[in-house]
């Protein structure tokens, strides 16, 4: 096609990515950028608004880019349609004031400050060498992030009590050793720059010092009488933001309490295969002293990597059809002072880094496996690691906004949710505690929707209940629930909590975004008939790169 020297969505998405590494280089690192690696952003108001620029500029830009000749083709479409809801969805957020109050136990620039480094390189010294230059520039991320946050106290967007506890009580772990965690990092660094390295980890670890006692002594105080909770007008810009879609907030609540039910009928089969006449919950604290379990860390984090290379063998060539470089995938130990939940990060846009799954041990050295084994389909095979290093795999035939930081959270957790259960339709939950170990982890999810929305919209609980019918949510209430329906330790469940008030509206993209997938599947499977074919369709289904929940149903449905 000749050059019109207007940029199609593709191009102009991918300018934009471009762009943002530049302003920041976090994301930079995350996608393989070696220029980013020596840097970190300006997480401070100006540094807030000249990404905010970025995206009001972009936005003026796609308005020519979707009537340039060629964009009606599909590819161009979904990317156009992508680009303008997140970026809308991002600066709605940013316009509302809420990156004034980020603290959080995922996202907060703090956390992602310190994440970083998890995830760089340490092959060589030059490797080393960049580890210690961004470790130079955590006192001025931190200070900028710091500025932001007194800008929010001055104009009253404020982080809720909570979210500060447990940010002080992260930020004290971090400092917790003699060395802090960031003079821990880089100890096995080598002889040369040992100096330098511990040199620059000190300055990190002062900054890590003086952010906490900054909140401690003037933030905390100010927010102490404060509110968690957000109200229906900040959630639904949230839930927006997290789910690609402007959900009916109240079907979704309603569509919560039908899971939960019919999750707990399931529940009690199985917990009676478990431990005949008990409750789902008092099965599986049966099971945390008396099922399989794995002792020590070492032997956890094998364990999990066999699991996901026996996945990967198991549903390469049956069910899905795999490229060599998605085959990689590494289990790994979260850092100490991690959130409760495990996570996933994806590969390099190179693949020379690869996917990664993280358990946070929590100091437990004992692991049941009722609880790992759905959890790992879900962050690693077939769950995140497929879809994402797919994305990554099929880069150069979407855009790499598509398969990047265009990225809807309810697609993603959708998609690991639904592979979940595909495990479970395939047959590879084949005891009783694994199977409850599943259960279980899709009533959290469920639970997740009602307390989620019930909390911050501080909606009725339905008569139907079988836990204070009539009542109106609270976070006491919230956890109260999550721990009665739950296998989880308190202290699971008290991160859990702090996640949904810090970051509404992102827990319930994960039971949303399941039925999607499978909403999606069923009409595909219903308008192919016999011709259906199930591994045509997944591999077609995660080669669409990134799409909000507006536009996912419809498009798996056509596959």
């Amino acid at each position: 096609m000749a050059d019109t020297g207007t940029p199609l969505p593709r191009q102009l998405a991918d300018t934009y990515v471009d762009e943002l590494i530049d302003v920041d280089p976090i994301t930079g690192s995350f996608l393989g950028d070696p220029g980013s690696a020596r840097r970190l952003p300006d997480f401070s108001p100006r540094g807030i608004e000249a990404r905010a620029e970025l995206t009001r500029g972009t936005l003026a830009r796609l308005t020519a880019a979707e009537a340039a000749p060629g964009a009606d083709a599909a590819g161009e479409r979904r990317c156009g349609r992508l680009l303008r809801e997140r970026l809308t969805a991002q600066l709605a957020v940013t316009e509302a004031g809420e990156e004034l109050r980020t603290l959080s136990s995922l996202s907060a620039p703090v956390h992602r400050v310190r994440t970083i480094f998890t995830i760089m390189p340490t092959g060589s010294e030059s490797d080393w060498a960049d580890i210690a230059a961004r470790l130079r520039a955590v006192p001025e991320a931190l200070a900028g992030y710091r500025e932001t946050l007194r800008a929010g106290l001055d104009g009253r967007s404020l982080a809720g009590p909570r979210q500060v506890t447990e940010t002080l009580d992260r930020l004290g772990e971090w400092l917790g050793t003699p060395d802090g965690w960031f003079g821990d990092f880089v100890a096995p660094g080598p002889e040369a720059l040992r100096a330098e390295l511990a040199e620059a980890a000190r300055g990190a670890t002062a900054a890590v010092a003086e952010l906490r006692d900054w909140l401690r002594a003037e933030y905390a105080p100010l927010v102490a009488d404060g509110r968690d909770v957000v109200g229906r007008e900040r959630y639904a810009r949230w839930a927006r933001y997290w789910n690609g879609t402007d959900l009916d907030l109240d079907e979704a609540y309603a569509y919560g309490w039908s899971e939960f039910h019919r999750l707990r009928a399931e529940m009690l089969t199985e917990a009676d295969r478990v431990l005949p006449g008990s409750d789902p919950w008092a099965a599986l604290r049966h099971l945390d002293e008396h099922g399989t379990l794995i002792h020590g860390v070492d032997e956890v984090r094998e364990w999990l990597q066999r699991l996901m290379d026996e996945a990967i063998e198991a549903l390469d060539g049956t069910h899905f059809e795999l490229a060599e470089r998605i085959k990689r995938v590494e289990a790994r130990i979260a850092p100490a002072g991690s959130a409760a939940a495990p996570y996933y990060t994806g590969p390099s846009l190179d693949f020379v880094r690869p996917g990664r799954t993280w358990l946070p041990t929590m100091g437990q050295t004992s692991f049941p496996v009722y609880d790992l084994v759905s959890t790992w389909y879900h962050e690693g095979v077939p769950g995140h690691h497929l879809q994402l290093a797919q994305w990554v795999h099929v880069a150069d035939e979407l855009s790499r906004y598509q398969t990047t930081v265009g990225g809807v959270s309810a697609n993603m957790e959708g998609w690991a949710l639904y592979a979940e259960r595909l495990m479970d339709e395939l047959g590879f939950l084949t005891t009783a505690e694994t199977r409850l170990g599943y259960l279980d982890c899709q009533m959290m999810r469920a639970v997740r929707v009602i307390i989620d929305i019930g909390m911050h919209l501080e909606l009725p609980i339905p008569a139907d209940s079988p836990f204070r019918p009539g009542e109106r949510w609270t976070p006491e209430l919230g956890g109260e629930f999550f721990q009665r329906h739950s296998g989880r330790p308190p202290e699971f469940v008290a991160s859990e909590l702090v996640r949904y008030l810090s970051t509404p509206g992102q827990a319930i993209g994960y039971k949303l975004g399941e039925r999607a997938w499978l909403r999606g599947r069923d009409a595909a499977r219903a308008a192919r008939g016999s011709g259906f074919d199930a591994k045509k369709w997944h591999m077609a289904a995660l080669s669409l790169g990134s799409l909000g929940l507006d536009d996912l149903e419809t498009e798996l449905a056509l596959l």
